[in-house]
């Protein structure tokens, strides 16, 4: 006694443009016509095309932060620092001039960096500033420092204007203060939208 083979339930087209209903005509069959079939496969190749170039960009990542001098991860710590100034002071005029402006701003640091490395990352140090004032004016000291006393203290000042030791950061330590200040950005980017 042999039974009638059982009849495949009908199934919708996979390709998201077609979906139309067909009897398949092989379990593993997803789509209706041969035509549905090439956009599948296309589909597919895309994305596995997709999937080799970001493994790509990945090792090119990786073999780029290999090559990375200590003097670019300076400057990227100093990019990330920064950015993390302007993004803390975002709703502070400039530190000089005391204005609000459309223009550019920049991270203006009172000691500067040439004249004492030791407070580049310091957050007491570094405040937003108007492009005008830190380039054209030359950080316009005098008003920067008036300011800055109103901001921070008259003791904190005397602090920044006092001797400090030299620091020689590490590739470890300068990529933990990268990642550190990144995360903070975001955070006030995060709270800010």
């Amino acid at each position: 006694m042999s039974f009638p083979a059982k009849q495949p339930r009908p199934k919708k087209c996979s390709v998201t443009s077609c979906r139309a209903s067909f009897v398949p005509k092989e379990s593993f069959q997803s789509w209706c016509s041969p035509d549905c079939a090439v956009v599948i496969a296309r589909d597919r190749q895309e994305k596995k095309r997709k999937e080799l170039a970001a493994i790509g960009r990945r090792e090119i990542k990786v073999r780029k932060e290999k090559l990375k001098s200590r003097a670019d991860h300076l400057k990227d710590t100093q990019i990330a620092f920064n950015a993390w100034v302007r993004a803390r002071d975002a709703e502070l005029p400039c530190i000089s001039c005391g204005r609000h402006h459309q223009g550019k701003y920049d991270a203006g640091h009172y000691r500067t960096v040439g004249s004492n490395p030791a407070l580049r990352f310091e957050p007491l140090n570094c405040h937003r500033q108007c492009s005008p004032c830190n380039t054209q004016l030359s950080g316009n000291i005098v008003n920067y420092r008036i300011a800055l006393v109103k901001r921070i203290g008259t003791e904190a000042v005397d602090w920044l204007e006092g001797p400090h030791e030299p620091k020689k950061y590490t590739v470890d330590e300068l990529k933990a203060m990268t990642a550190e200040y990144r995360a903070k950005t975001r955070e006030l980017k995060g709270r800010a939208a």
